[in-house]
């Protein structure tokens, strides 16, 4: 018998032949005109032919247990949405329950955040406190297998569906980490995780920061109860005679934009235009300000730290308070998610999430793509990288270990610190003068 190649199965195929192949029988159809495209109209056309095509499905398919319509409509969803971009998804209604109870800071899973980056399954960073970071995973590692199976062709609401879950399961996840080309296999069990926003408020110890009372507090995310919690940390190192403070935004992955905006108003006076949106449609163009109403604060200087783990919410706050003078950023650029993505519940439960527009910060940059460039570049070592996450995730370990252990590896608070001090030397130097003029 005469082999055909593959150049020849076009003919064949169109002149309603069956052919023989390793894999079977093939049945080609009967000859039909090519349709004619046309301009995007009404879209009735298309709809009919998706319609025929979930017929044609349903009718002949081998499986019949994969064609119901609700798994057929759900499986076209998924695939219009991811097809969009990285951050765009169709959400069943135990997907959408998930993604509320994340801005409620409990959901059950691993504690990774994670995104496709250039088409790669990527750790924008690991939640504090939860099996990830304990592990030692870190922010721009690279999840190549998932309990053994390959994460090329995974979407990214596929991929979150299998790191979440009922507790007490156990997942493996085959990371690569771009900085050492090191891969290495994580056993990590899910677990319930319950995530404070807000942690380790305190002053910094005086052999840090010498005569000056030097608070610290890190924000994990930007959730519900984020702004609140964060006042309320605010009050407590006042009372402390706080004079200046470092806020720790490093792998911070955002969350919510109200909560973000809410935290600035911490720092800038009433109605100050912090963050801005740009989308096709008009209803998308909004320009976000600080609220009325909150406790106005003294003028203390403010150093913002800042990583490639830092996206979305924390990339707003770092970038609005940059670009209003208001604190410097010290560290590394951040990650550059800069996107708007609108939730939209259908009657059945599900939900579309998809992107509307883009953030802009005060002086107009695009954070999409390109993040918030730091004032005061501090990258770290993987070593230094490592340490810091340790310490994030050790409960145990005493204040003057702590101590230690941050000048000895964490040159971006060191840094960050250094410069807090300049900017009260600084204003130390010139009062005196101030003072003069004003007699």
């Amino acid at each position: 018998m005469k082999r055909l190649s593959l150049r020849t199965l076009p003919s064949f195929f169109a002149a309603g032949i069956l052919l023989v192949t390793p894999a079977g029988i093939v049945r080609a159809a009967e000859p039909q005109p090519t349709p004619t495209p046309t301009p995007d109209g009404n879209g009735y056309g298309e709809i009919a032919t998706f319609a025929k095509a979930i017929e044609l499905i349903r009718q002949d398919y081998v499986d019949g247990d994969k064609v119901s319509y609700h798994d057929l409509i759900y499986a076209a969803m998924k695939g219009m949405l991811s097809s969009l971009d990285p951050h765009s998804q169709f959400m069943d209604p135990d997907d959408f329950k998930d993604m509320q109870d994340d801005t409620r800071s409990r959901f059950n899973g691993l504690g990774v955040e994670v995104a496709m980056r250039e088409g790669v399954l990527t750790v924008v960073t690991p939640i504090e406190d939860t099996p990830a970071a304990k592990a030692g995973v870190l922010a721009d590692d690279e999840i190549l297998k998932i309990n053994g199976t390959s994460t090329e062709k995974l979407s990214l609401q596929d991929a979150v569906d299998v790191l979440r879950g009922e507790p007490g399961h156990n997942i493996t996840l085959t990371i690569l980490r771009p900085s050492s080309k090191e891969i290495k296999d994580y056993l990590l069990e899910r677990k319930e995780i319950k995530v404070r926003s807000v942690k380790g408020a305190r002053l910094l110890s005086p052999e840090l920061t010498g005569p000056y009372k030097v608070a610290y507090v890190r924000l994990v995310q930007f959730n519900e109860p984020t702004a609140e919690e964060f006042g309320k940390a605010l009050d407590d190192l006042q009372k402390q005679g706080m004079q200046a403070l470092v806020l720790d935004l490093r792998n911070n992955p955002g969350g919510l934009l109200n909560s973000a905006v809410d935290v600035l108003g911490q720092f800038l006076p009433a109605n100050t235009k912090v963050v801005s949106t740009q989308g096709r449609a008009y209803s998308q163009q909004h320009e976000y300000s600080t609220p009325v109403g909150i406790k106005e604060r003294p003028h203390f200087p403010v150093a913002v730290l800042v990583n490639g783990g830092s996206a979305s919410g924390s990339e707003i706050v770092a970038g609005a308070l940059k670009d209003l003078h208001r604190a410097v950023v010290v560290g590394e650029t951040t990650f550059g998610k800069g996107s708007v993505q609108n939730v939209m519940q259908l009657p059945d439960g599900s939900a579309l999430r998809f992107t509307t527009a883009k953030y802009f910060t005060p002086s107009k940059q695009v954070i999409q793509g390109n993040g918030v460039v730091p004032n005061i570049r501090v990258p770290l070592t993987l070593d230094q990288e490592r340490a810091v996450a340790s310490l994030r995730n050790d409960d145990k370990i005493t204040p003057d270990a702590a101590t230690a252990l941050i000048k000895a590896k964490d040159a971006q608070l060191t840094r960050a610190i250094d410069a807090l001090k300049g900017v009260m030397i600084y204003a130390q130097q010139t009062s005196p003068a101030v003072d003069a003029v004003k007699k």
